[in-house]
């Protein structure tokens, strides 16, 4: 008999309740340009409409709402290149309590003024030199403060199903759910409620093409590490999947799909030309392996757009490439 997983269906119908008139219950975008172009039926789940313009928010405030109230007294840290960031700090002044988030120094700008804004500090590191696990560790125990991860932990990836769980409640059962991936928790939360919902449904994680570290771990049935990606996808440049969220995805996604540079742009102008959103490059990728033809497409097709964190200047840029 296979172990339990280490996050369940109900831990995620209880993160929604603990969500509710918190996080937004975010639209579902379709388009028969889209539908046409790829010959599906397509449902986009826009979280670049999320509190703080990303998923992320679900399962920090899920993670930080269930904090004793002498951990909330003594704050609470994280570490992140950008959307976990801005979700902690936020979810510290929802709850009343302080933040203190380790960012890359080569964050976008825009990120750090959203974390800064939400009132949380700022320490940076290089991402390319330091570990960011070590720092954050070491960071949070030197402070007392409550370590909040971005995605290997139980309370996170329960409150980041709860974007599939509200997708598939308005689509009703899918044949595939496409799901960027970077930590993995996103991908893990998603398909534990898809599969609880509708045992059937195919659920495929997708990363960049320069860091595909879930891809490989799962096809060689251990965490596998790979170099720092150098990739416009900040938010999934990542050399190992987290060790909770790859015992979920072991067990529950069914494939992971591959995506370039170029074809997460192409995806993001597709998105802002047609489908009238703007999508960061990590909250693109699962569009881009849906029109880049990376899957064999069945009829229904879920597709998690999990941020829209890009500022003016760099979208221009990346659209002018």
């Amino acid at each position: 008999m296979a172990a339990a997983l280490p996050v369940t269906f109900d831990d995620i119908r209880e993160a929604a309740v603990r969500l509710d008139g918190v996080a937004h219950r975010t639209p579902v975008l379709t388009s028969r340009t889209l539908d046409a172009r790829v010959g599906a039926e397509v449902f986009i789940k826009c979280e670049n409409f999320q509190r703080v313009g990303a998923f992320k928010i679900r399962g920090a405030y899920n993670a930080a709402a269930q904090l004793t109230p002498r951990q909330l007294a003594k704050g609470i840290a994280a570490y992140s290149s950008g959307n976990h960031a801005q979700a902690t700090a936020l979810a510290a002044r929802e709850l009343g309590t302080s933040a203190v988030i380790l960012m890359p120094e080569d964050a976008p700008r825009s990120k750090r003024e959203a974390t800064a804004g939400y009132g949380a500090e700022i320490v940076t590191y290089d991402r390319y030199t330091e570990d960011r696990t070590a720092l954050g560790e070491a960071l949070a125990e030197e402070r007392g403060l409550a370590l909040i991860p971005p995605y290997d932990h139980p309370h996170v990836i329960a409150g980041q199903g709860t974007a599939a769980l509200e997708l598939l409640d308005e689509t009703g059962p899918l044949d595939a759910l496409l799901v960027p991936v970077g930590g993995g928790g996103l991908v893990a939360g998603s398909a534990i409620a898809a599969k609880a919902l509708h045992p059937r449904v195919r659920v495929v994680g997708v990363e960049p093409e320069a860091g595909d570290d879930t891809k490989r771990s799962l096809e060689s049935g251990a965490r596998v590490t790979v170099p720092v990606p150098r990739t416009i996808a900040d938010g999934q440049a990542l050399p190992t999947p987290g060790e909770i969220t790859f015992t979920i995805n072991q067990r529950l996604v069914d494939a992971v799909a591959l995506v370039t540079d170029e074809e997460i742009i192409d995806a993001m102008r597709f998105a802002f030309e047609r489908l009238k959103i703007v999508l960061e490059p990590s909250g693109a990728t699962a569009l881009a392996a849906l029109l880049a033809g990376r899957l064999d497409l069945p009829p229904r097709i879920g597709v998690i757009a999990s941020g829209g964190n890009i500022d003016a200047e760099r979208f221009s840029r990346l659209m002018s490439a």
